[in-house]
């Protein structure tokens, strides 16, 4: 099974925010430049034939203003048309704008921001005001047709109010994706608001409980991919993927990284777009080698894993940024992977191989079971 040709497009590191868990850089930092897109799109022409989803990440892809996505949508829908490109945008909506949105709304633009609950939890650990300033962006996005979804960040404080949290993306109408907050790369107390991985696997277990007790009103999306990873024994995103060669990230200055999480650190260059490297060219680079490296690693400290075909040692960012490069480990949220690709295993086993009998008396007494998700999912 390939995975999905995935491409995130930086245009700047600034962002107006300054979440307590997140690092943060100031509005004035660069913004990429039209002339980057063009390159972008030269870059692509000779470098990949199938189908590719453009991503518009940041810090805060919005500070690029209306005049950036008015012409570089048209610019990479247009000249890659042979690529049939999909876009998608990540933001805190703070700067959304009606001319942004009438420019993403032209290009059908799925919009994933951000919010961590209700404004009481939110805004202790986003800062004050966050809250209300998304929300309105989120108001301007709507109204323009646009589709907005968004991101719960757990840290080891919100995570005393999980069920708060879940009624609050519930009772909205808002599916679920979350994010344990990491332990920070900067500053001196990096364990200050990280989830801790155990805490994130019970997490990660009381929502597909609270899930499958609210199957037809709720929707937690980790849940799902979870699922459907032990359901086909392949990852379905980019965490539980090999995801070099497929997924790659373009800095404000046309840098080509392995991955977004990585722009701004200058020991990840793989090369520049401007340049139109080929595959074997950034194969050759460094932060690639040290990807396949980590690979290796994984396949072999994970071999006796029954979970290693569709977990793939995690996200490679979380086990070598901390470390400054070196392999030391894999994720170090497979405690949080293992406790819930266990659960579900456990879960559809019972479910698929009980007896008839047994299993129609399960049903009449008890919530649905992970198979109920399984036909969920499928059904789509």
């Amino acid at each position: 099974m390939k995975n999905p040709f995935h491409v995130m497009i930086i245009p700047t590191l600034g962002c107006p925010g300054n979440c307590a868990y997140c690092w943060s850089s100031e509005e004035g930092s660069p913004i990429m430049s039209i002339d980057t897109i063009h390159d972008i799109v030269r870059w692509l022409k000779s470098f990949r034939t199938d189908p590719v989803t453009f991503t518009f990440h940041g810090g805060e892809p919005l500070l690029a203003g209306a005049e950036f996505y008015r012409q570089a949508l048209p610019i990479l829908a247009d000249e890659l048309s042979e690529l049939t490109p999909d876009f998608a945008l990540q933001s805190n909506l703070w700067r959304m704008t009606p001319e942004i949105a009438d420019a993403l709304a032209a290009y059908h633009v799925p919009i994933g921001s951000s919010i961590d609950g209700p404004k009481e939890i939110n805004d202790p650990q986003r800062g004050d005001g966050y809250y209300e300033k998304t929300f309105a962006g989120y108001e301007i996005a709507r109204s323009h047709g646009l589709t907005v979804r968004f991101i719960c960040t757990f840290t080891n404080k919100s995570v005393l109010h999980k069920e708060e949290i879940f009624n609050f993306f519930m009772d909205h109408g808002f599916p679920m994706k979350l994010h344990p907050a990491l332990p920070s790369l900067r500053g001196d107390s990096p364990q200050e608001w990280a989830l801790p991985p155990e805490e994130y696997g019970e997490l990660l277990v009381f929502l597909l409980d609270r899930y499958l007790e609210n199957i037809d009103r709720s929707e937690v999306m980790n849940i799902n991919d979870l699922v459907r990873c032990v359901f086909t024994r392949h990852g379905t995103v980019c965490t539980y993927v090999d995801c070099m060669a497929n997924t790659f990230a373009i800095g404000p200055d046309g840098g080509i990284y392995p991955c977004y999480r990585f722009v701004g650190m200058p020991e990840y260059v793989m090369g520049n777009v401007s340049d139109c490297p080929s595959l074997e060219e950034l194969a050759d680079s460094k932060p690639w080698k040290l990807m396949q490296e980590y690979k290796a690693y994984v396949d072999s400290a994970c071999g006796d894993c029954s979970h290693i075909r569709y977990c793939r040692g995690g996200c490679p960012y979380n086990a070598i940024a901390p470390t400054e490069g070196r392999i030391e480990g894999v994720d170090p949220h497979c405690i949080a992977y293992r406790r819930i690709f266990d659960e579900i295993n456990l879960r559809m086993n019972r479910e698929m191989f009980e007896t008839p009998t047994v299993s129609a008396r399960r049903r009449q007494r008890t919530k649905p079971g992970v198979m109920a998700l399984v036909q969920k999912i499928v059904s789509k």
